[in-house]
């Protein structure tokens, strides 16, 4: 079973941006270093987006924190509203303690499974970051795995097994079979820098073993994923939908080999289509929804959102489990977990006046990593949250869609989003994975073991991009990793 990955980036040296603003008449360009012109785009009162010339530490505007310790992904917005910050710390207990089965004394807390992966939303983001694949030939317990079957579902969505679902979980509770335990094994893959310098990438390959429930007869779609780290989930949530639309490109008509599209999905809220921002795929619209849906995927805890267990009619061992209510997770709760995801605040750049870093950020943008990575947006009104609004961040990514090539191709379709398409992941945060976390395997299924791998990994519309960072001499792509590893 073949798998794919993610993580995008771009090409040519730098896009003409389609969102509001102006463009400098001048430049990037450092007498110190001798690096080419590159244009910039300012962003201040008239413009909302695009590639300035310096780099605010403050990544996540007036809502950043200034914390590098193992703790920095779990703190809350500064001034957050006094209302908002009893529900931090409530939606924070709720995200890190365990969920028990059905009935039990903590009936708050009752309704685990009776499918799961994890027992709280911290065993895959823990202390609110970033998940790691397993060991080679261990089965996976802080990432999952999504399946399908071919053919296109209700709203365009993917079609779920018959028997196994949408998405395989390997535990379950007393007298359950899980569902199957996911393995991954890797292929080594060696290649050498054009100054000589050795690289090794893994290319993984997946298999199920021990199904509970019969074998995998029919032809299955899949696609591995890790969890994300969740800073900053609010503030993206509040990029304005329309400057979304103007950042995206997806005829390329301005034939630079940058087509970035938005995701429609499905809003169980309004009952409509909309466009998705979060997710690998971009295929969930509002944090609301994400959240819904992995404490059902997840950990199979139903919510006032999400009514319908996460097993399927034909696994009648389910079908005779206690349940914890219905729904078993309460609004008020449910609500607070979701306005906790939305005002963890996100960790300032370190560093940021070291030439070396500086360098490094002069040449992201003449590689053209800023064309998807894009380093500024702004937010709009945020609706009930707002000390979100209207902030200039720095999230490096435009929430859209690009082709990433064969290489880290799923060949599974969510909604408009091709088995070839991913979504730019935000890079805020990306250097404090190993301190929070203590590893630094990165794309959608941790296959990259570093930033060098993941960058190396690129393909498609971030071809250029990635060969670009291969001509490179040391020194230089030691520069770029170090403004990376300061983000």
């Amino acid at each position: 079973m073949n798998s794919s990955l993610i993580h995008p980036s771009k090409r040519s040296p730098v896009r003409r941006l389609t969102a509001v603003g102006t463009l400098l008449a001048g430049l990037v360009i450092s007498t110190i270093f001798h690096q080419p012109i590159v244009r910039a785009k300012e962003v201040s009162e008239s413009s909302d987006s695009g590639i300035p010339e310096r780099i605010s530490e403050k990544l996540g505007g007036e809502t950043t924190i200034y914390d590098r310790t193992r703790h920095a992904f779990s703190r809350p917005i500064p001034d957050i509203l006094p209302a908002h910050r009893t529900e931090f710390f409530v939606g924070n207990s709720f995200f890190n303690h365990n969920w028990v089965t059905a009935p039990a004394s903590t009936e708050a807390r009752d309704g685990l499974g009776p499918l799961y992966n994890v027992r709280s939303c911290s065993g895959c983001h823990f202390k609110d970051g970033r998940s790691r694949p397993p060991e080679p030939g261990s089965p996976m317990t802080t990432m999952l795995l999504r399946i399908s079957i071919p053919g296109i579902g209700p709203h365009g969505a993917p079609i779920p097994h018959p028997v196994y679902g949408d998405q395989i979980q390997g535990r379950a509770v007393l007298g359950v079979p899980p569902e199957a335990d996911v393995i991954v094994s890797y292929q080594s893959q060696s290649g050498t820098f054009p100054d000589g310098t050795p690289y090794t990438l893994r290319q993984p390959e997946y298999s199920l073993e021990n199904p509970g429930y019969g074998a995998f007869t029919e032809p299955l779609l899949t696609s591995p994923r890790v969890a994300p780290i969740m800073i900053g989930l609010g503030l993206l949530e509040s990029v304005p939908e329309s400057l979304l639309a103007k950042n995206a490109d997806p005829e390329d008509s301005d034939e630079d080999g940058i087509s970035g599209r938005m995701n429609r999905v499905w809003d169980i809220r309004k009952q409509q289509m909309s466009f998705g921002r979060f997710g690998w795929k971009s295929e969930q619209p509002t944090v609301e929804q994400q959240v819904a849906g992995a404490l059902a995927g997840d950990i199979g805890i139903t919510s006032s959102l999400v009514t319908r267990e996460n097993h399927m009619m034909s696994q009648e061992t389910c079908l005779d489990q206690p349940s914890g209510g219905s729904p078993e997770i309460s609004d008020r709760l449910f609500q607070a977990i979701v306005s906790y995801s939305k005002t963890l605040a996100v960790p300032s750049q370190r560093n940021a006046g070291d030439p070396e870093i500086q360098r490094g950020w002069s040449l992201f943008l003449n590689t053209g990593c800023a064309d998807c990575h894009l380093p500024a947006l702004r937010t709009g009104t945020s609706r009930g949250f707002p000390e979100l609004s209207n902030q200039i961040i720095h999230p490096f990514t435009d929430l859209l869609l690009h082709d990433m090539g064969e290489g880290l191709a799923d060949h599974r379709p969510t909604f408009e989003a091709s088995g070839k398409e991913w979504r730019t992941p935000p890079l805020w945060g990306i250097g404090l994975i190993q301190t929070v976390n203590g590893h630094s395997f990165l794309l959608h299924d941790g296959r990259a073991e570093n930033l060098i791998q993941a960058i190396l990994w690129h393909g498609g519309e971030a071809q250029s991009s990635r060969d670009q960072f291969m001509a490179q001499n040391r020194t230089d792509r030691n520069a770029l990793i170090k403004f990376l590893k300061s983000l």
